[in-house]
């Protein structure tokens, strides 16, 4: 197994393609996840930390959406549910940079 850091911050930063296409943000890193895992070393790790937040997240999504009619929590659930899908990738994207192991809060372990 090989060592690439570059890899494993542009697999985070895939993420925010949905911010473009809409759901190349969950495709892209699956299949670099999918490809890549037994080549480059620590990508299965990292692969399935941001699966399990893509994962968690549109469970979220869900959620909001009928809490929208109740009082409008649904709206301010969305409000910071994007602001994590912009700021976590970003984040653990930096942290991949440095050797470290992603973390991204509220995630379910779907995927283990």
């Amino acid at each position: 197994m090989k060592e690439d850091k570059q890899l494993l911050v542009l697999t985070h930063l895939s993420q925010l393609l949905d911010f473009v296409s809409g759901i190349g943000g969950f495709i892209v890193p699956l299949i670099l996840w999918l490809t890549k895992k037994d080549e480059i070393y620590g990508m299965d790790f990292h692969g399935k930390a941001i699966l399990n937040f893509r994962i968690s997240m549109f469970i979220y999504i869900l959620i909001c959406i009928p809490l929208i009619l109740l009082l409008g929590l649904g709206i301010l659930g969305l409000i910071i549910l994007g602001f994590l899908y912009l700021i976590l990738p970003i984040t653990n994207a930096i942290k991949a940079s440095n050797g470290e192991a992603p973390h991204y809060p509220l995630s379910i372990q779907f995927i283990k």
